[in-house]
C-alpha cells in the first residue's frame, strides 16, 4: 500500500510518501522560505573568472548565482548556442537555478534549461534523448524511445519520465507541444524584460510538483486534509490522469492527518543524532560543512550465530535504514558510512550491491561509490533544494552550532584566571562578586577553587547564580 499524505496550511505545506506504514520520503514548503530551484531568470553576468571556469550572474534576488562554465552556454535567443567562452560581463542570459542558496553559498545556475511536464522533460538547450532509470521493462523502454525520436523537436532534447509508462504517442506529443509553447513564452519574456535581471518562470509549488512528479499508477491513494487543496488537486489530476482521480481522498478526521498516520512522531525523530534500529543496534549521524558521517553500532544486538554473521546482519539492517534516513533528511554531498568491520570480501561486495539496489528508490541521484581502504563506504548524493535540517532548525544560541558548550569546570578555571589577572593590576580589598549560570555556580561552590583564591589574596569572593545567563558567560564585579 503506497500513500501520499498532504497536510496544508497557509504558512506551511507538507507531503509524505508512506509505503506499508513506513515513512519513505517527506517534503516541506513554507511561505516564508522562497525556493529558487527550477525557476528561470533573465540573468546579467556580473563577473567572469576564467581561472575558476566560472561566472557570477545577477538574477535579481540580492545574491548572485554561481555558474560553472561547463554548465553554461550563450543564447542568441533563436535557440542556437554559442561557446561559453564568449560570455562576458554585462551580458544577459536565461538561466535556471539548479541548487538553492545553502548557508553562505549563493544559488547555482545553469543555462542548460529543463522544463518538466507530466510525462516528459523538455530540454530546449540540449539535443539528446534520455529515459527514467525506473522504467525497467525493455520492451516499454524501446517503445517510448521510438516515440521520443518522433516527437522530440529538432535541436532540443527529451527525458521520458516514469509516468509515461503505458501512455500513447498522442498524450506524449501533447505534453511536448505544451512545453514548447512554454519555452517560447519564456524566450518572449526574456526579450521584453529590458536589461535588468528578472524572473521569467517560477517552478510549481509543492502541491503541483507532488502531482506532477510522484502521483503515478503505483500510488494507491493521495490523502489531503484541506478541502480547497483537495479540489485543486482533483481538478488537476482529472486533466492530467483521469484514471487516478478517484484515488484523491479528502481527510476530515479530528486527529491531525500526520498524527493519525504516525508521521508526526517520525518527523520529530529526524532531528536526532542517534537513530535506533529494530534489532537493538543504532546509527549516529554527524554533519560537518563538507560531509556527513554515519557510524554503525551493534548496541544490544547480539545475534544468534557466530560473530561474523552477527556483524554482517547488523550491517545489512543498518544499510537500509541509512539510505532511508538520507532520503528523509534529504542529506546531500559526500556521505561516509563507518560500518562494523567485516572480514569476508563477499559480505562487503553483497553489502554494496544491496545498497546500490536500495539507492534506486531515491528520486535524487545517489551513487554508492565503494569501500575505501579504511573500510568506509563512500556515498555521493546530489544537493538541490534546502533540506529539512535547514528548514526546521537554526544554530543553537547557546553553543552557536558547535553542539557542545564549555563544561562548568572549564568556565570556573577561566574565572580564576581572570581574577588573578585583575589582582596583578589592582587589589580588591572588599573582594569580588561573581555572576554565573546555575551550573557554574554549583561547580564553584563544590570545588576548592574560590576558597583557595580567597585565601591566596586575602579577600572575600561571593557567587550569584543568574538563571538566564549563557552557561559560558560570567561577570566579575568588585564588591563595594
Amino acid at each position: 500500500m503506497k500513500s501520499i499524505l498532504v497536510t496544508a496550511a497557509p504558512e506551511e505545506t507538507r507531503a509524505a510518501l508512506v509505503e506499508d506504514g513506513v515513512l519513505e520520503a517527506v517534503e516541506m514548503e513554507r511561505s516564508a522560505h522562497s525556493h529558487l530551484v527550477g525557476n528561470i531568470y533573465k540573468g546579467k553576468v556580473q563577473n567572469v573568472l576564467p581561472g575558476m571556469q566560472a561566472a557570477f550572474v545577477d538574477i535579481g534576488t540580492g545574491k548572485n548565482a554561481f555558474m560553472y562554465i561547463g554548465d553554461g552556454k550563450s543564447h542568441d535567443m533563436i535557440g542556437t548556442m554559442a561557446p561559453m567562452q564568449s560570455i562576458h560581463i554585462g551580458q544577459n542570459l536565461p538561466v535556471q537555478i539548479i541548487k538553492d542558496e545553502i548557508g553562505t553559498k549563493g544559488p547555482r545556475a545553469t543555462t542548460h534549461i529543463s522544463l518538466p511536464g507530466r510525462n516528459v522533460v523538455l530540454m530546449p538547450t540540449a539535443a539528446y534523448i534520455a529515459m527514467s532509470r525506473r522504467i525497467e521493462d525493455e520492451a516499454e523502454r524501446s517503445r517510448l524511445h521510438e516515440i521520443a525520436g518522433r516527437i522530440c523537436p529538432e535541436g532540443m532534447g527529451l527525458i521520458i519520465r516514469t509516468a509515461a509508462i503505458g501512455q500513447s504517442e498522442a498524450v506524449l506529443r501533447e505534453d511536448v507541444e505544451y512545453l514548447i509553447r512554454l519555452w517560447h513564452s519564456i524566450l518572449a519574456h526574456f526579450q521584453m524584460k529590458g536589461k535588468k535581471a528578472a524572473l521569467l518562470y517560477r517552478d510549481a509549488d509543492l502541491i503541483i510538483r507532488v502531482v506532477r512528479d510522484s502521483l503515478t499508477s503505483e500510488i494507491d491513494e493521495m490523502v489531503i486534509d484541506d478541502r480547497k487543496v483537495w479540489q485543486r488537486v482533483r481538478d488537476l489530476v482529472h486533466f492530467l490522469s483521469p484514471d487516478l482521480t478517484d484515488r484523491i481522498r479528502l481527510y476530515e478526521g479530528r486527529v491531525p492527518l500526520f498524527r493519525e498516520y504516525g508521521i508526526e512522531e517520525e518527523l520529530e525523530k529526524l532531528g536526532a543524532r542517534k537513530v535506533e534500529l529494530p534489532s537493538g543496534g543504532f546509527l549516529v549521524l554527524d554533519k560537518t560543512e563538507a560531509l556527513t558521517v554515519v557510524d554503525v553500532n551493534t548496541g544490544k544486538y547480539v545475534g544468534s550465530t557466530n560473530l561474523g554473521e552477527t556483524v554482517y546482519r547488523a550491517n545489512l539492517e543498518a544499510a537500509e535504514e541509512i539510505l532511508r534516513q538520507i532520503r528523509l533528511r534529504d542529506i546531500g554531498g559526500i556521505i561516509l558510512v563507518d560500518f562494523i568491520d567485516m572480514e569476508k570480501e563477499e559480505q562487503k561486495e553483497h553489502l554494496l550491491s544491496v545498497m546500490r539496489e536500495k539507492a534506486r528508490n531515491d528520486r535524487t541521484k545517489t551513487n554508492i561509490v565503494d569501500i575505501t581502504s579504511l573500510g568506509l563506504v563512500e556515498i555521493t548524493r546530489r544537493k538541490s533544494r534546502q533540506n529539512l535540517d535547514s528548514i526546521l532548525y537554526s544554530d543553537c544560541p547557546i553553543c552557536h552550532g558547535r553542539g557542545r558548550i564549555e563544561s562548568p569546570e572549564t568556565v570556573s578555571i577561566r574565572i580564576a584566571g581572570d581574577i588573578r589577572r585583575m589582582e596583578r593590576t589592582s587589589h580588591a580589598r572588599e573582594g569580588y562578586e561573581i555572576e554565573v549560570h546555575e551550573t557554574v555556580a554549583e561547580e564553584l561552590r563544590q570545588n576548592q577553587l574560590l576558597m583557595d583564591l580567597a585565601a591566596e589574596f586575602g579577600m572575600d569572593i561571593r557567587v550569584t547564580a543568574k538563571p538566564g545567563m549563557h552557561p559560558e558567560n560570567y561577570s566579575i564585579l568588585q564588591q563595594s
